[in-house]
């Protein structure tokens, strides 16, 4: 792995939406390396809630502060994106031991596919420990209150999605 590889991370996922445990992985990695690219990705197997264009955007807004993270979609394999963008660290959360098993299958094969990229967890700050893309949704979609775990624009977002899909 060279060195100039190594100072760009890629934090791949959904984002469906970003919370707020994200934007903390986020802060504490991106002084970490020169440029971190969040790769938001399509996924339409998981059927998102959030269109891919409005999650990019969603996530820009969340990370702006940030001048050298860079917001991306891709609908490809992760380890084409990461080559695409140069990318030699793939940097992925864990939430709680639960997380892990997933997370290191994908580790190993991310390993076969792209050797040269490392993987880097990250645990998020206590607060955020609970948070989970999947169960802000839920929450959201039976009108809960949401605004403690993303970012506002996000809790908005969710809600004008709902009123769309009861809409329509």
């Amino acid at each position: 792995m060279t060195v100039a590889r190594t100072r760009i991370a890629v934090y791949p996922g959904t984002f469906d939406p970003i919370t707020n445990g994200h934007v903390d992985l986020i802060d504490r990695a991106a002084p970490l390396f020169e440029r971190l690219i969040i790769g938001i990705a399509e996924s339409p197997g998981k059927g998102p809630t959030l269109p891919l264009e409005l999650r990019v955007q969603l996530a820009r807004q969340a990370v702006a502060h940030h001048p050298h993270v860079e917001v991306r979609g891709f609908n490809s394999l992760l380890a084409h994106f990461v080559q695409e963008v140069g990318g030699g660290v793939l940097l992925r959360g864990l939430r709680a031991v639960s997380d892990f098993e997933y997370e290191f299958q994908l580790a190993s094969m991310n390993r076969h596919l792209i050797p040269e990229v490392e993987t880097l967890f990250l645990t998020p700050a206590e607060q955020y420990g609970f948070i989970s893309s999947s169960l802000v949704r839920e929450i959201s979609r039976l009108g809960g209150d949401v605004s403690g775990f993303v970012p506002l624009a996000v809790a908005v977002a969710l809600q004008e999605q709902w009123q769309l899909k009861a809409a329509g």
